[in-house]
């Protein structure tokens, strides 16, 4: 069909105006703008939106604005999330007007959203009884049906265990689970103290092996209650809490098992070691807070989000842990025979003061003694900010900073105020702008090659001045 004679289309959403180029109409990733670029004539445009402006080029659709704006910034960053003080169920019926489903949300939002669906249901699955001639109800009251009692109930302990605050029973709960928790490490910690290990405290050991048993109790009573509610067990088994939870638990079985195979022979002094790892596998348990607190669910979606950038910074410090050691090694024991600092011995032992260094602890056990072991020592230092605090700052500020400068739906005040959705299709070296990874790769990319390149012609430089003949005085 005739767009205008400009190059550009302007989306009027709710009163929200957004302008782009019309070019990005027929790869628009929302299949219902999409279908605009297919239509032919003004009464198929208006079968995709409610009213067009064939003068501005303006094509009108009267849905929730601020709905849009989220669905923007999935086409934009790829998390579509739900919007704030707005019901997830009308939230659902904006993405399938615009060509999404249940799928593209993301997951701790698919969970709500089956959580609504399963209540909206629940509260209708009951027969409403018809009334007689005379407006009255003339058959008894129905009863609900088992089926929707049970999907009820199921719903209520569902909710009881997953989420903390729906109720006062969630709450007594999840208090009771994390009294737990406190106590098991408590007794753990207590029980690596050398007066609790000691041959006259054998009650106090006995009584701690109780405590950890109730815990250990409670704990696989809760992880299988759980499992027996959840919807979907396979589902179930493959979240990284549930899987933290098992990992936590098993080690005491396992223990208690070889405990009972092996008896009092010799070998359960072979067996010792491994029993000995297995309860301090307890540590896990400490992991099961993230169930409760919020803060630490945000540190692990974060972990989780930054993965790419955490991977390019272990690179980087391995790769200058890698050039530093073995330069550091060759200076302070490979070059001249007559100072060879026996701290320096290896490059495994120089590893240990490459990161020390850089990450400017400074132990004092190993240093250099010889003058370009410790200009390279002062370089070493001076890479601190990347190893240390101002790189995981850059990293885990990135995608904060991203989400809050994205473009959301922003009243319409002029037409020079029209937001530019062009910009979210741009493509930098192939990828998506979601996808692109900016000052952290940039500057860890730099950083790595100005790395190799100097540590390669440092290393060349030192080998060249090594091979030439010593003057004797």
């Amino acid at each position: 069909m005739n767009f205008g004679r400009g190059r550009s289309v302007v989306l009027n959403v709710g009163g929200t105006r957004y302008s782009f180029s019309r070019e990005v109409l027929k790869d628009f990733p929302l299949r219902r703008v999409s279908r605009l670029h297919g239509c032919l004539s003004e009464q198929d445009v208006l079968e995709v939106c409610d009213d067009y402006d064939q003068e501005r080029n303006e094509f009108f659709f009267d849905r929730h604005s601020e709905a849009f704006g989220f669905i923007l910034l999935y086409v934009r960053h790829g998390h579509l999330r739900f919007a704030p003080h707005m019901c997830e169920l009308s939230f659902y019926n904006e993405m399938i007007y615009w060509g999404l489903e249940c799928s593209h949300l993301d997951y701790c939002c698919q969970r709500r959203l089956d959580d609504r669906m399963s209540d909206t249901y629940t509260f209708y699955s009951g027969d409403e009884p018809p009334a007689g001639d005379g407006g009255e109800d003339t058959r008894p009251p129905a009863e609900p049906p088992p089926a929707a009692e049970g999907r009820k109930w199921l719903e209520r302990m569902r909710r009881t265990f997953e989420e903390p605050t729906s109720s006062v029973a969630a709450q007594i709960l999840a208090t009771v689970s994390i009294l737990f928790v406190i106590v098991s490490m408590v007794v753990l910690c207590a029980s690596t103290l050398p007066e609790w290990r000691a041959a006259e405290n054998r009650s106090v050991e006995e009584q701690s092996r109780i405590i950890e048993a109730i815990c250990i109790g409670w704990f696989t009573a809760e992880c299988i209650v759980r499992f027996i509610i959840s919807k979907n067990k396979c589902e179930f088994v493959k979240r990284p809490l549930n899987i933290i939870d098992l990992l936590a638990i098993t080690p005491y079985y396992i223990s208690v098992l070889m405990t009972v195979f092996t008896g009092e022979n010799s070998q359960l002094q072979r067996a010792g070691v491994t029993l000995r790892v297995l309860r301090m596998m307890r540590i896990f348990w400490v992991i099961k807070l993230a169930r409760h607190f919020i803060g630490l669910q945000t540190l692990g979606l974060t972990l989780k989000r930054c993965y790419r950038e955490m991977v390019m910074l272990l690179v980087f410090i391995c790769v200058a842990m890698a050039i530093f050691s073995a330069l550091s090694q060759l200076l302070e024991n490979g070059l001249d025979l007559g100072t060879k600092n026996k701290d320096f011995s290896s490059i495994p032992a120089a590893c240990w003061w490459v990161i020390i260094s850089m990450t400017t602890v400074g132990y004092g056990d190993m240093c250099p003694i010889t003058v370009p072991g410790r200009i390279l020592g002062g370089i070493c230092v001076g890479l601190k900010p990347l190893a240390s605090t101002e790189s995981p700052a850059l990293i885990f500020g990135t995608p904060t900073k991203l989400a809050s400068d994205s473009p959301a739906a922003v009243p319409y005040s002029g037409k020079n105020k029209v937001p530019d959705l062009q910009k979210l299709f741009q493509k930098a070296d192939g990828l998506p702008v979601h996808l692109k990874r900016g000052v952290p790769d940039q500057l860890l990319y730099r950083t790595t090659m100005a790395l190799t390149i100097g540590g390669t012609i440092y290393c060349l430089v030192a080998l060249y001045m090594a091979s030439q003949p010593k003057s004797k005085k």
